[in-house]
Order: structure tokens, then sequence, then C-alpha cells
């Protein structure tokens, strides 16, 4: 019923810069939260930054100042622009978002696959 698709990753030498954009897509009748994980290899998945609706963004302390998270809540997408990127950056990066779907009251969190961000030193 809900899906949500990232774009946007790819391979950028340290110092350059990579937008992601994740969209939702479906029978969605309002979306709260939206936000972005990631995760390197062999470590846990972790939060980078999330923003509610209406409200302000809040990051993850290594990338404050460097990545930004903005939301286009008339296309349901969540964007992550990412500054100043260092090799430790180079993770899959997930998207999330709390959604309430059409007909119901609650709502849920969907995740989008991933895209793979590789920073090269």
């Amino acid at each position: 019923q809900v899906q949500l698709v990232e774009s946007g990753g790819g391979l950028v030498q340290a110092g350059g810069r990579l937008r992601l954009s994740c969209a939702a897509s479906g029978s969605i009748a309002s979306i709260n939260v939206m936000g972005w994980y990631r995760q390197a290899p062999g470590k846990q998945r972790e939060l980078v930054a999330y923003i509610p609706t209406g409200g302000t963004p809040t990051y993850e302390d290594s990338v404050k100042g460097r990545f930004t998270i903005s939301r286009d809540n008339a296309k349901n997408t969540v964007y992550l622009q990412m500054n100043s990127l260092k090799p430790e950056n180079t993770a899959v990066y997930y998207c999330n978002a709390a959604i309430v779907v059409t007909g119901y009251h609650y709502g849920m969190i969907y995740w989008g696959k991933g895209t793979l961000v590789t920073v090269s030193s």
C-alpha cells in the first residue's frame, strides 16, 4: 500500500556532496515524521536526521553543520543534502516515515530499501 523509494546515492570523493531523495507513494492519508538512517558495513543502523511535519529538524551530532534534511509535503518527499562528505559517511542510507494509511486512524513506520553512499579518500 505504501512505498518509500530512495535515490541519489553514489560514489563521491571526500569533501564532495550528494543529495538523497525519498519519495513516499501509495494510499497515504498523512505523514508525520520523515527521517534518514544509515548502516555502515559491520555496524548497526543509526539515525542521521529526522524532521517532523512543521517541526524542527534533528541531527546526529557528527553530521550537524554538514547535512541538511528537508521535505516537500506536497510531493511526500524528504531530502538529505550531504556536504563535506567524509569516508566514514560511507553507508547504505535508508529513508523512513511515520505514515497514516487512508482509512486508518494510526500511523505505521515504513522503510525504503536504501541507497548506497560511498565516499572515497
